[in-house]
C-alpha cells in the first residue's frame, strides 16, 4: 500500500492522479488535514485518511500498513518545518513502513542563503537517522516558483534582479510524474536521488531573452543590488520576510547551488522535460491576447 501525504496540495494531488493512471486505486491511501477536500478521490476508490504533521497521534493511524510513505515536504520555515517533519518520519517509521519518501530540493545544504533549503537538509539528516529505507527526492527548483519571482517584471517588461546564477528549472508536472514512477520502483533509488532537473539551466539573463522572443516584445534584463530588489519588493507589497526569503534564491543561485543538470528525470519520464521556453510561452501568451 502506498500512503501519500498533502493530497489537497498541488504536488500531492498530481502525484496521486500520475499513480491512478498505472495501479489500482485500493492500493492507494491519500492523507490529508482535511479529508471532505477529498471526496472525489473516495469515489474514485482512493482510501481518504486524516493525516496532520503537527498531530502526531494522527499520523500513526494515517500511515497504518503502509509500504511506502511518501511525505509532501510542509510549507513552513525554520524550526517549525524541522520539527514536523522530523514528527512525519518518525511516525512512519513506527507505522512499519519498508520506504519513507520525502520531497527536497536539489538544493538542499545546510549552510545555504536559501532558507528552504536549509530544512531540506536538516529533514534529508533526519531520514538517514532512521533505521528505515528512504529515498530523498532532489526536485529541481520548480518552475512556476520563477514565473513568480519574474511575473512582475515580465508585465513591465524589464527584469530587475539582483545578480544570479544559473537554474535548472523544473515544471511541477514533470516531477509530480517522477515521483509516482519512483514510489512503483521500491528497488531503485534508494538514499539521495540524482538531482532531478530539466536538462538545461539558464539565467535571468536567459529568462529575459526567452521572453522576448516568445513574446516578441523586447524584455530587457537590469541587475540591480540585493537591497535595491528587497526594497523594490517590499514597495509592490511583499512583506519583508518573504522578500527575504526569495533574495536568498538569487544568493543561492549565484554560487551554484541550483545550476545542476542530470539526465534522470529525462530518463524516468522517457521524454525530454519541459523546458523554460515552453513554460514562458505558456504563460506569456494569455497575457499578450
Amino acid at each position: 500500500m502506498l500512503v501519500i501525504t498533502g493530497a489537497n496540495g498541488q504536488l500531492g494531488a498530481a502525484i496521486i492522479e500520475n499513480l491512478l493512471r498505472t495501479m489500482p486505486a485500493s492500493q492507494l491511501v491519500a492523507t490529508t488535514r482535511e479529508p471532505e477536500k477529498c471526496a472525489d478521490l473516495a469515489k474514485r476508490g482512493v482510501q481518504i485518511r486524516a493525516g496532520d504533521f503537527g498531530q502526531p497521534k494522527t499520523l500513526l493511524t494515517a500511515f497504518a500498513g503502509a509500504d511506502q510513505v511518501l511525505l509532501v515536504s510542509a510549507n513552513k520555515l525554520g524550526e517549525e518545518a524541522r520539527q514536523l517533519h522530523r514528527t512525519a518520519i518518525e511516525a512512519a517509521g513506527a507505522a512499519g513502513a519498508g520506504r519513507i519518501l520525502y520531497t527536497s530540493h536539489m538544493g538542499a545544504r545546510a549552510d545555504s542563503p536559501f532558507e528552504p533549503a536549509q530544512n531540506h537538509a536538516a529533514s534529508e539528516a533526519m531520514l538517514a537517522g532512521q533505521r528505515v529505507a528512504y529515498t530523498s527526492l532532489r526536485h529541481g527548483f520548480y518552475a512556476e516558483s520563477a514565473l513568480h519571482m519574474v511575473e512582475h517584471g515580465l508585465r513591465e517588461g524589464v527584469l530587475r534582479v539582483p545578480e544570479d546564477g544559473p537554474v535548472s528549472w523544473t515544471t511541477r508536472a514533470d516531477l509530480a510524474e517522477a515521483d509516482a514512477l519512483i514510489l512503483a520502483q521500491p528497488g531503485r533509488f534508494g538514499g539521495l536521488t540524482p538531482p532531478l532537473t530539466a536538462l538545461e539551466a539558464i539565467t535571468m539573463a536567459d529568462m529575459a531573452a526567452l521572453a522576448s522572443e516568445v513574446s516578441g516584445r523586447e524584455i530587457r534584463h537590469v541587475t540591480v543590488t540585493d537591497d535595491e530588489w528587497k526594497q523594490a519588493a517590499v514597495a509592490r507589497g511583499t512583506p519583508a520576510p518573504v522578500a527575504e526569503l526569495l533574495l536568498g534564491t538569487f544568493r543561492a543561485a549565484r554560487r551554484g547551488d541550483f545550476a545542476a543538470t542530470d539526465p534522470t528525470l529525462q530518463t524516468l519520464l522517457g521524454r525530454a522535460p519541459q523546458t523554460m521556453r515552453e513554460v514562458l510561452a505558456g504563460f506569456l501568451k494569455p497575457m499578450e491576447s
